[in-house]
């Protein structure tokens, strides 16, 4: 089980905590703050920089839900004429939105093999590469 320390790590730092501050170590099961349907989750890494303005890049662990409905504006993955894909969707006018600079939207048509497989619940920052075997 990972440990995890319960004082958040400050980002905006301007100054050194007390030497005094006490920190607190408790046991982290990441399934109880990442994945609420752990039957319906599976976790898949992303490829490509065409979803970098929504904050995902290259190498980053998506944590992708079949349970939840598909909404408007999510971000999904899904099967799209043979391709694994990682889009924003937009519902109503049937688009496969990039949100990562220099991509183009894509419009879906009639007849494409088009399944959605799960919304992008959330993703984790990869930032050095993960070279574990899976």
């Amino acid at each position: 089980m990972l440990r995890i320390i319960t004082t958040p790590a400050k980002c905006g730092m301007t100054g050194f905590e007390s030497p005094a501050t006490e920190y607190k170590e408790q046991g982290l099961n990441l399934e109880n703050y990442l994945i609420q349907h752990p039957e319906a989750t599976y976790l898949c890494f992303a490829e490509g920089d065409s979803m970098t303005g929504d904050g995902i890049y290259c190498g980053d662990l998506l944590i992708v839900s079949e349970a939840v409905e598909v909404r408007n504006g999510d971000i999904i993955v899904a099967n799209l004429n043979g391709d694994f894909i990682c889009k924003k969707i937009d519902i109503k006018r049937q688009r496969l939105i990039s949100s990562g600079k220099g991509f183009s939207t894509y419009q879906l048509r009639e007849g494409e093999d088009f399944l959605v497989k799960g919304v992008v619940i959330s993703s984790v920052r990869m930032h050095r590469e993960f070279t574990k075997n899976l």
